[in-house]
């Protein structure tokens, strides 16, 4: 499957988080949509160290080049598992105090 299939599907995932972060306000869509911008980046650096590593496996057979990428994704998604038992434990706290997960409503706490 040719790259650009990929990069084309990655934007898109992407794209559609962003849109999701600056147009919602409800704080669990946010959350959900910025881990959809995180995933896009991963199957991304996947896609592209496969791509390497089938270069690389033309030119040396046996070769484990592009192969690295994909263990830094497994530790991306380490982060990203306890990004979201902190983000959901604040979300949670918010919700039991403001009985709301409207982003605007945190925003009039400040003062």
């Amino acid at each position: 499957m040719p790259i650009q299939y990929y990069i084309f599907f990655c934007l898109t995932l992407f794209s559609i988080g962003v849109i999701g972060v600056l147009t919602r306000r409800n704080a669990i869509i946010v959350f959900m949509c910025i881990e959809l911008m995180l995933n896009a980046v991963n199957l991304l650096l996947v896609a592209f160290s496969k791509m390497y590593n089938g270069a690389a496996l033309q030119i040396t057979p046996g070769s484990t080049a592009g192969i690295d990428a994909q263990i830094f994704v497994f530790f991306i998604m380490v982060v990203a598992a306890a990004e979201v038992s902190v983000g959901l434990a604040i979300i949670v706290m918010m919700f039991r105090n403001t009985h709301s997960v409207d982003i605007n409503f945190l925003n009039r706490l400040k003062n």
